[in-house]
């Protein structure tokens, strides 16, 4: 591997380690934006620690397409060392970011892959070719994505639709369609989760999963796509907090020098960056100190330490782990020599752009995304019973959410709300923790369901409370019409509710959640293919 100038090896052992950290920050520009302040550190704090600590990056969340193209440069000023700007936008910019292209989550693809792989993989090529695109115009040159784990556990409540599917080869096929997209830009990739979190009941955020598999079924199932994606030269690989006692019957993935040396590095040949997943999570804060944890990981063979809660003394403690002689100084200059690497490849996307911010913009939200974004929920939707659903007035349309206080993709004029609107039905918005109240009342309704997995839910389908109102909704026959947006898993759960109540009741599901797959679905429930056609412009 090539050594790293001299410009990467001045500095304190301290300034080295500041390298191997990568810490979380808010994408907006002011302090009153910050929406995570147990994890997103103030300006005054962040600069001083990117401006003394010699960091290695930060991964944003929050804040507009346009706003980060502002903030990635300001922290860039910030910062004496060039920094690599990661974020986790799995299903394309737009998905973090507003004004930027939202694609639908990865497991679309691999419904659309069932009937026409080669489909797929043109769609799952141009996601990557417009995530990568939209992210270095706004100051991203380190994509966290693809995932490559294999959900085939429908009870997963993490990795869920995250996922391109349940079969390794396809999963493998799409995954580096996806990065032989980004790879027409310079910008940097990873697979995600080594070594794989697909089959897991529980969630990493919260607790330690146990993956009880032998090693031949590691290898045969898990393994794969990592294979294939360490093939296609994808740039990093991120660990999962997850225990595998086939491997390491002591320590998770993360910590365990046998599974991320011994396996991702010797048994697979990775020779990229290998980084943690964020170490604030359950998986891994359970397990020891904060301080502890870092030096386990570094021991383990991580390169890249992810959003520790404090930066300083993670810091200080590998540096007093190194000067103990519990690490040696080449297994720094190891990490070192990666980061250096990593860092060169994406060179030119480091430093501030010379041009004005707003001169990148138009590479946000381009016609070709839009276009894919169309076809990916065109092709991967489904419908089913009496369609079209009869439109009727002074009707209920009782949309359902997660949490109506982190539900980015809905406003006043979202499709799911106007289109119903114009046809007479009254808004009813809840959440999983109001979904009671809708027994009160009995107008016929069209219900419309966003679930799908994601962390710190530690549910990736229906309460046990939502399924007994929903079932109660249904036996009345209260629920005349129904959308399902997300999880296949919910779909698959309403649809054996009907069948056994013998219900011909017109539904509708799609994986993306966001506006245009909104207006799809209401459309084709009602029947509106043309009707509103004119007013299409007011609900996108």
């Amino acid at each position: 591997m090539t050594t790293p100038s001299s410009h990467w090896t001045d500095g304190t052992l301290k300034q080295q380690i500041g390298q191997m950290v990568v810490v979380r920050a808010s994408g907006h520009l002011f302090d009153h934006q910050i929406r995570y302040p147990a994890w997103e550190a103030s300006n005054a704090q962040l600069r001083h620690w990117l401006e003394t600590l010699n960091l290695g990056g930060v991964i944003l969340l929050g804040g507009s397409g346009a706003e980060l193209s502002l903030r990635t440069q300001q922290l860039q000023q910030w910062s004496k060392t060039p920094l690599l700007v990661a974020a986790d936008i799995e299903e394309g910019v737009g998905q973090r970011f507003p004004g930027a292209t939202w694609f639908p989550p990865p497991m679309a693809l691999g419904a659309i892959a069932k009937q026409d792989l080669s489909q797929a993989i043109k769609y799952a090529t141009q996601m990557g070719v417009v995530t990568a695109q939209e992210a270095l115009a706004i100051g991203i040159n380190w994509i966290l994505a693809p995932v490559v784990d294999v959900n085939n556990n429908p009870k997963n409540p993490v990795i869920n639709v995250r996922s391109f599917g349940d079969d390794p080869e396809m999963v493998s096929h799409l995954a580096t369609a996806f990065l032989d997209g980004a790879k027409t830009y310079r910008v940097l990739t990873t697979a995600k989760h080594f070594p794989g979190h697909g089959d897991t009941s529980s969630d990493s955020h919260l607790d330690l999963p146990v993956i009880p598999h032998k090693a031949s079924r590691l290898s045969k199932v898990e393994l794969v796509p990592f294979k294939k994606a360490i093939a296609a030269g994808v740039d990093s690989v991120m660990t999962a907090h997850l225990l595998i006692p086939a491997w390491d019957e002591q320590r998770p993935a993360t910590l365990s020098n046998k599974i991320l040396t011994g396996q991702l590095r010797e048994n697979l040949g990775f020779e990229g960056l290998i980084v943690t997943d964020a170490l604030v999570m359950g998986g891994v804060t359970n397990y020891a100190s904060a301080e502890e944890v870092a030096v386990m990981a570094v021991e383990a063979g991580a390169d890249i330490l992810l959003m520790p809660h404090d930066p300083e003394k993670t810091i200080e403690a590998v540096y007093q782990a190194v000067e103990s002689g519990r690490i040696t100084h080449d297994r720094i200059e190891a990490s070192l020599a990666r980061i250096w690497h990593a860092k060169q490849q994406v060179s030119s996307t480091l430093s501030s752009p010379q041009n004005h911010p707003l001169s990148s913009l138009d590479q946000l939200s381009q016609p070709r995304g839009k276009q894919t974004v169309i076809n990916i929920l065109q092709y991967s939707s489904e419908k089913g019973g009496d369609i079209p659903l009869k439109k009727k007035h002074k009707r209920r349309n009782l949309i359902v959410v997660d949490d109506l206080l982190n539900c980015d993709f809905l406003d006043r004029q979202t499709p799911a709300f106007t289109i119903p609107k114009q046809l007479g039905y009254e808004l009813q918005l809840v959440d999983q923790n109001t979904l009671d109240f809708v027994l009160e009342d009995e107008r016929k309704t069209l219900l419309q369901v966003f679930i799908r997995g994601n962390p710190f839910r530690g549910n990736a389908g229906l309460t046990d409370e939502a399924q007994t109102i929903y079932k109660k909704l249904l036996k009345h026959k209260i629920v005349k019409g129904l959308i399902i947006y997300g999880s296949p898993y919910v779909k698959d759960w309403f649809l054996n509710e009907t069948k056994i109540l013998k219900h011909e009741l017109p539904w509708v599901f799609s994986y993306g959640q966001m506006a245009e797959s909104q207006k799809m679905s209401c459309k084709t429930l009602f029947g509106l293919s043309e009707v509103l056609d004119d007013f299409q412009d007011t609900f996108i």
